[in-house]
């Protein structure tokens, strides 16, 4: 490894204290420690063993850090600085990991960029953090062709380079077809990032972090009132989620392998995955994009322990397992988070694999995780499971303006406080004092505490449907609604009326050649839900409900459609819509 690892070696046997040999020791744990240590005392405990696998290919720990000090050094030549924002738009793949660790290593700030943005977002996102420079995917590069006058360098990783010789070919041609070119970089403020990584011939230099105020990850997110909002996160709200996730396993370090296919470019991703994997000392197995059949046959070869997932991902291979069955016997844990996670989805893949299924909960805003189910007990569907270490929780009444604690089995939004909550948003001082206020973070989620501890999510403070003064929470409706026979998906919003202020309208999704009966689906909510909950407007949906990657319902845009038609007819005056949102 020659001369690069040769001031890394002095540091990690500085006096400041070396990071503990197997187990993490409790709360001091994350004080005092930049994120990039969590890869760094892997590489130094267990550095034979594989940290990643990625197709045909493997890095050890050791190797996986040593990439990581050449790439900071390469990064420090391009002038990158302490306090110095780098997007990274990439996948899942090894140079996502070595990317962010080498620009924790410069004291840089990594800018997550999505590959699920559109260029619009990512101009607009690029400027207003102000980025000099992107490690981006070739395949992507038309995402990034409106910021090009803000940014100094770009630098492309092309997943090709990782890929046998016919695939390739065939990898040249569908870029092509994407971004119109056949030869990238053709900027020369362009160039590819192994070639300047093998440029490199200076050592990297040590800078001072404070983890505890230095900036180490910026995320867009659009917070907890709907609006952009730009999220903060410290070297020690990453580090303290990582090891938060790692004592809730109870399990020795080194011992693990993760199926890792969750986006990294997603808070939850980064924090379980790429960071919560290196504080575990676990193996990766990594895929660029989550494509059902391909995980299926990863876990089937690989035989990783645990599965960090979303409800889609669970609902598709469930979709996939019943027709071709599959040895997912190696699973041991499936931690789903993202979306409210069906009992029914949760036990059908248990079947499957055979894994303990619990739920997760979190947001950007703190790292993301602050709740997860328990790994060793009954499963408890349809609730979040407990508070993490170190973090505090209570719900307070829904207006916000008392912080009275409420009793147990009542209905108030969640505020939590822990070493994970964010700094702040970016350079917005107003929109993080209102949602920080006396150190804990109002989440805008709407819980129950039930008696033994466990917490279970209700709503959003913003979905919240008044009707006749009384409030309705569009998850227990919905949850009604999908216990019909021939219900596929539901969703519910409240649309203005002027009696009662909104009334409740149900969309639903019907099962293939199920028969839409409206008077059955009254039928059902009268016997289940009181007057004032059931919906007055149904409206048969002809495709599926609009949803994020991770599967959440965007009630948005349901609103919005439902604003654009007149179709729906309430209760008593006739059969509702086929309309397409």
């Amino acid at each position: 490894m020659g001369h690069l690892l040769k001031n890394e070696l002095a540091v990690s046997k500085r006096a400041k204290g070396s990071l503990p040999p197997s187990k993490m020791d409790g709360i001091d744990y994350y004080k005092g420690f930049a994120a990039f240590e969590l890869l760094r005392h892997a590489a130094e405990v267990i550095p034979d063993r594989k940290a990643v696998v990625y197709g045909s290919q493997c890095w050890t720990y050791e190797e996986l850090n040593h990439d990581v000090v050449r790439a900071a050094s390469m990064l420090q030549r391009l002038g990158v600085e302490p306090g110095d924002r780098v997007g990274v738009l990439l996948p899942n793949v090894p140079e996502f990991l070595i990317t962010i660790n080498a620009v924790w290593r410069c004291g840089g700030i990594v800018v997550a960029l999505s590959p699920l943005m559109v260029p619009e977002e990512v101009e607009r996102f690029v400027k207003e953090t102000k980025v000099r420079v992107v490690v981006g995917l070739d395949m992507l590069a038309h995402l990034l062709a409106g910021c090009q006058d803000e940014l100094e360098k770009t630098l492309y990783v092309s997943i090709r380079e990782h890929l046998p010789s016919l695939k390739q070919i065939g990898y040249l041609w569908v870029r092509m077809q994407r971004t119109g070119v056949l030869s990238l970089p053709s900027n020369p403020s362009h160039s590819w990032f192994w070639s300047e990584v093998e440029a490199v011939r200076r050592e990297w230099k040590p800078v001072r972090i404070d983890p505890a105020k230095d900036a180490a990850y910026i995320l867009p997110t659009g917070g907890t009132t709907g609006s952009p909002k730009s999220v903060t996160l410290s070297h020690q709200n990453m580090v303290a989620n990582a090891w938060q996730q790692f004592e809730s396993t109870k399990r020795e370090f080194a011992t693990e392998t993760m199926m890792a296919v969750l986006p990294f470019f997603h808070s939850y991703g980064v924090s379980a995955i790429a960071l919560g994997g290196a504080a575990m000392g676990a193996t990766l197995i990594l895929h660029h994009r989550f494509n059902t059949r391909q995980v299926i046959q990863l876990i089937e070869q690989h035989r990783p322990t645990v599965f960090h997932a979303v409800p889609a991902m669970l609902v598709a291979m469930n979709q996939r397992l019943r027709d071709y069955p599959a040895d997912l016997s190696s699973l041991k844990w499936v931690i789903s988070g993202g979306a409210p996670l069906e009992a029914e989805v949760a036990e059908e893949f248990t079947r499957y694999c055979g894994a303990v299924m619990v739920e997760g909960f979190g947001l950007s805003e703190s790292s993301p995780v602050t709740h997860v189910g328990d790994l060793f007990g009954p499963p408890e569907y349809g609730t979040i499971g407990f508070p993490l270490p170190e973090t505090r929780c209570r719900i307070i009444e829904e207006s916000g303006d008392s912080h009275e604690d409420i009793g147990s089995g009542e209905i108030g939004e969640l505020i939590v406080r822990g070493p994970q909550v964010m700094l702040g948003y970016w350079e917005n001082p107003t929109a993080t004092a209102e949602t920080i206020r006396d150190g804990w973070l109002h989440t805008g989620d709407l819980a129950i505490r039930r008696s033994d501890g466990l917490y279970s999510i209700v709503g959003r403070k913003k979905d919240l449907i008044i009707t006749s003064g009384f409030n309705v929470y569009p998850a227990e409706v919905e949850a009604v609604l999908r216990e019909i026979d021939g219900v596929a998906d539901a969703a519910v919003v409240g649309v203005p009326d002027s009696e009662r202020g909104e009334i409740v309208k149900a969309f639903i999704v019907m099962k293939p050649k199920a028969e839409w009966e409206e008077a059955r689906l009254r039928q059902h909510c009268r016997d289940h839900l009181s007057k004032h909950k059931q919906p007055r407007i149904y409206e048969r949906c002809a495709e599926d409900l609009p949803r994020n990657f991770l599967g959440k319902v965007i009630r948005r845009k349901l609103r919005e459609a439902d604003q654009e038609t007149t179709q729906s007819t309430p209760v008593g005056e006739g059969e509702s819509s086929d309309a397409i949102q």
